[in-house]
């Protein structure tokens, strides 16, 4: 049997960064992903975020890519917010998401991170948070609507 733990934050946003992740549906769609991620045989270490966004920590297995997990939680969970009428229109993901990975030094850090989404966008927009991202992962910087 391999044994093996990469860790991967990743970082999606609802479609045009609409507002529709309330206080009040937040927790809902959260425990929806959790539950369909653990069905899935993903592990999905830590989940939260604001209202336009998610972040999850999460360690990928032997059979998992990157792609087929953001397929696996974006599309089902965006399909089951629509069928639970949890949106006032219809409920999309942005295509694009951010994933990099974590030593296991840092998982803890992250872990903070994520738990502090609330506190965190007090002080800091998502394109404020998403660049610094971009930046800090070496990526080069994007401007918004440009690919």
């Amino acid at each position: 049997m391999p044994f093996v733990k990469v860790w991967i934050h990743f970082v999606w946003s609802t479609k045009n960064r609409a507002p529709y992740l309330t206080d009040e549906i937040r927790p809902q769609v959260f425990q929806h992903i959790r539950e369909n991620a653990q069905e899935k045989g993903i592990y999905l270490d830590f989940i939260n975020g604001h209202t336009d966004h998610v972040h999850c920590l999460i360690s990928l297995g032997t059979d998992q890519t990157i792609e087929k997990i953001m397929q696996l939680l974006k599309g089902e969970s965006s399909f089951w917010i629509n069928k639970q009428r949890l949106c006032p229109t219809k409920f999309g993901w942005q295509e694009e998401y951010f994933a990099v990975s974590v030593s296991e030094a840092n998982v803890a850090s992250v872990r903070r991170y994520i738990a502090n989404q609330e506190e965190h966008h007090r002080t800091k927009s998502f394109e404020d948070e998403f660049a610094g991202f971009m930046q800090r992962a070496g990526f080069q910087q994007f401007k918004d609507g440009e690919n």
